[in-house]
Formats: structure tokens, sequence, C-alpha cells
């Protein structure tokens, strides 16, 4: 739905001259002005109705500056604005964070919090975030209240346990918001109707979500059931990651919801202890991977996998393609789940938010305004003749491709000895939770950069001009990916 300052067509509940009351979508028509655009939707400064009534507004205060800066040097100013660029290098090169600083790094890694906000701004933010998820959450249980609850077929004693920790968690937050100030009560309620008239007009295709959950009902009561996080009354974030999970799909009916996902969605759940915090920032991840759940995008990951071992391991790369490329299938699930189950859960995390980063992917846009230059120097010297194109950097193989291939590589006999898909998919269940990872991050760093630097001197060879100055040569933005 799209808003903008003007008179509107809704259903409004909300607080007039400190009474409630509704407005309905029946002809009345409001004045909402001073519609503020932010990354969040519009902020409404002045909701007035036709009919006369004006509506209080509560003031916003301003919150105290923020406590808890990131800890990590030269990557938050004095007004706790975020430096992404040093954000994301300073993740890759000390492989990841610690356990302390992971969560409040997620939230900007993954896009939360925009890193341009100040300590001042995110207060807000995060109710407006916490609002505008609960709405959404309301809107599809309200349309499901049969879906509220997770069906128990009370064979499963810890799932019985999980759902009345759930109840219990769920009381105290109601006792809580009963606790509430008049002024943060007041702040809520607007926040809140702005809230509704954002999904006032949001249309749910009903069939396909009762498809989806009940999917997820089948998916979430063996997620992780084995990590501490999910254990005695934690057994309870289990019913957390399920309302995640139905909100996401009921609001992306484009992606709704796929094998995996709860995977994906229950390592930020663990993160972050949030499930506000969760649902936003598994959102923003899922903007960009989404496509990985659809069968498009498996196919065009095990292209690219099989491409880039064409160009390590051309002999491996036979092997495994000698029936059909459905023998690469099993690294689309490394992928997929960021190699969630090949390492220890503690390395899985710390590789997860290092491929999340994007550094190599961020500095190789860097190399290519170099290579760039050089080209377009080279066609405007009167020097050099002609020549035709070389093929250069093929950008699409991003770091995790190269985590997988040298998996692959440090694993070449064993392939080798495969001869159907029964034994690969015993080979890959075998790894699960064996891998070191600084061992394979080096390697792969070392299979990414000689990688680079060979399709650099066969694009290069006999073609470049000598640059005055090192900083614009190509070789040397290319060395700066491990410096």
């Amino acid at each position: 739905m799209t808003l903008a300052t003007g008179y509107y067509f809704c259903t409004l509940q909300c607080c007039v001259n400190g009474k409630d009351k509704q407005y309905h979508g029946n002809g009345t028509r409001l004045l909402i002005s001073e519609a503020k655009p932010t990354p969040y939707g519009l902020i409404f400064t002045s909701v007035i109705p036709e009919f006369g009534d004006q509506l209080k507004v509560p003031s916003v205060n301003a919150p105290a500056p923020s406590t808890t800066p990131l800890g990590l040097p030269g990557v938050m100013d004095a007004e706790g604005r975020v430096d992404e660029s040093r954000l994301r290098m300073h993740i890759f090169k000390n492989g990841g964070v610690s356990p302390s600083e992971r969560g409040p790094v997620w939230r900007f890694l993954f896009g939360m919090y925009p890193c341009s906000s100040t300590s001042l701004e995110r207060p807000l933010q995060q109710e407006q975030l916490k609002v505008r998820y609960h709405a959404m959450k309301r809107k599809w249980q309200q349309l499901f209240p049969a879906a509220v609850r997770l069906r128990l077929n009370g064979t499963d004693a810890e799932l019985v346990a999980a759902v009345q920790y759930f109840d219990v968690r769920q009381e105290r937050v109601k006792l809580q918001a009963q606790n509430q100030s008049d002024e943060v009560r007041e702040r809520l309620s607007f926040l809140e109707l702005q809230a509704q008239v954002l999904f006032e007009r949001v249309t749910f295709d009903l069939e396909e979500l009762q498809e989806a959950i009940r999917i997820i009902d089948k998916d979430v009561p063996r997620t992780d059931r084995d990590l501490p996080y999910y254990s005695g009354e934690g057994l309870g974030n289990l019913l957390v990651l399920r309302d995640i999970l139905i909100t996401y799909a009921a609001f992306h009916p484009e992606v709704s919801y796929a094998q995996g996902m709860n995977d994906l969605c229950s390592r930020f759940l663990e993160v972050l202890d949030s499930e506000v915090d969760t649902y936003w920032s598994f959102s923003c991840y899922m903007e960009k991977f989404s496509k990985d759940f659809r069968a498009d995008g498996l196919h065009r990951k095990i292209e690219l996998e099989a491409a880039l071992l064409k160009e390590l391991d051309p002999q491996l790369h036979t092997h495994l393609i000698t029936d059909s490329m459905e023998s690469f299938t099993f690294c689309h699930r490394w992928l997929l789940l960021g190699f969630q189950r090949e390492f220890e859960h503690c390395d899985a995390l710390r590789l997860f938010e290092i491929l999340s980063c994007d550094h190599l992917e961020l500095i190789s846009q860097q190399v290519d305004r170099a290579r760039y230059q050089e080209r377009i120097a080279r066609r405007h010297s009167i020097e050099d003749k002609p020549v035709s194109e070389a093929q250069a950097v093929n950008t699409e193989f991003t770091f995790e491709l190269f985590i997988c291939a040298t998996i692959l590589l440090d694993n070449r006999d064993a392939l080798l000895r495969c001869r159907n898909d029964v034994q690969l998919i015993q080979f890959t269940n075998s790894l699960q939770g064996t891998l070191d990872l600084n061992g394979t991050l080096k390697k792969a760093e070392e299979h990414f950069y000689n990688y680079c630097k060979r399709s650099a001197w066969d694009y290069m060879n006999g073609r470049c001009r000598t640059s005055k100055h090192k900083e614009d040569n190509f070789l040397f933005q290319l060395r700066s990916f491990f410096s």
C-alpha cells in the first residue's frame, strides 16, 4: 500500500483526547499531514479526522544515548554511526567477532539497523519495528485463530513442555505491558495506529498460507533441539521460531516458506535472542538470498560450483559429473545453510558472519573499477593495437563457493572413490561436525587468490599498459584482498 500526505479511507483504532475511538473505512476521511518517509515507512506527525475531532499525538522524547557501543576499534563514531565497510572488513580479517559482540554486530551486519543511524535514533526505530511486527503477527492470527497454537499429538513430552513454557512467557509479557507508564502507552498506541494503517490493505492467499503453516509445524519441532538455547525452558523458543516463520511467510508470499529457512532463522534467534529483532534481521537476509530457496536458484548455485571446481581441479569435476549435474546437489545444502552442520556449532556461526560480510565481493568492485580504467586507457592509446577481450575473473564466484570447493579438494581421494549418489550422501554425512574452520578458511583464501591471480595474468598478458601509479594497477588491487 502506497501512502502519501492526504485523505484516506481506512479503519483506525486510536486515542482522541484521552479516549479510545475507532474510525471506520466507511467514507470517513482522515487528513494525514507531515508524513515523514523513513526506512521503516511513514512517520505520521499529524492525523486529523475531517469531521473535526483532533487526534492526540503523543510526544516522543529523545532517549538517552546508548551505553553499549560496538567494541570494535574504529567501527562506530561518537554518535553511534557505524562505518559499514570497516565493520565488514573487521569481521573478515579477524575471522568473525566474539560471542559477546555477535548480537549487536548482527543487527547492523544484516540491516536491521541502518549503519547511518545514531544511538539516539535507534531506540525509536526499535519501538517502531516491535509494534509493526506484532501488528503483522496479529493480522494472520486473526485470520487463522486455529493456527495461533501449535497442534500437539501428545507423543512428544518435551514439545508439550515447550508450549507450557511459551504460555508462561506470554503471560509475563502481558504483565509487563500492564506496568507501562501512561507516556509509554500513548506513544505505543500512536505507533500501533501507524502500523494498522500500513497493513490495512495487505491480503493473504489463505490456501498457500495454510500450506506454509502445515510445513512449518512439521519442521519447527525438530529444529536444533540439541542446542542449549532450546533446552529446558528454552524449548519455548521453538514456538517463537514458529511465529517468526509464519509471519514471514504471510507477508512474503513470493517466497512463503521452504525447508531450510527454519535452520537459518533459528541461527538468528539464538544469536539475537529477540523475536522482533530476529524477524527483521532474517527478513533483511532473505531479501538477498531468497532466490536460493527456489528451483532456479538451486540450479544456478550448482552450475557455479561445478564451473569453479572445473577451474581448480578438472579431473575431480569430470568425475562428479559423469552421470549428471545432480552429483553436485549435496553442495547446495552446504551453501544454502552456510555449512551449518559441517563445522562445530560455534565455528558455523563464525563462518556464517564471515560469508555474510561480503568483504571480498565488495573489494572486487574496486578491482573491477581498476580493470575498467586500464581497459579504457588501452582503447584510447594510439600505441596499442586493437585486441579482443580476454575473459577475466568470474565475479559470480563468491567466497562461499571457494569454501565449498576447498572442502571438495580436501576430500578429493574420498570423492574419487564414490561411484554413485548413495556413496556421495554417505560421504557428506560423514563430514558433519568434523571440519576445521581456520584451516578451511586459510585454504579457501589461497584458492581464491590464486584463481584471481591466474585469471588476471590471462587477461593482462601482453595487453596492459604500465601504470604510473601502482594504486591504479589491477594486481595491486588484487593483493589488497588479503592484506
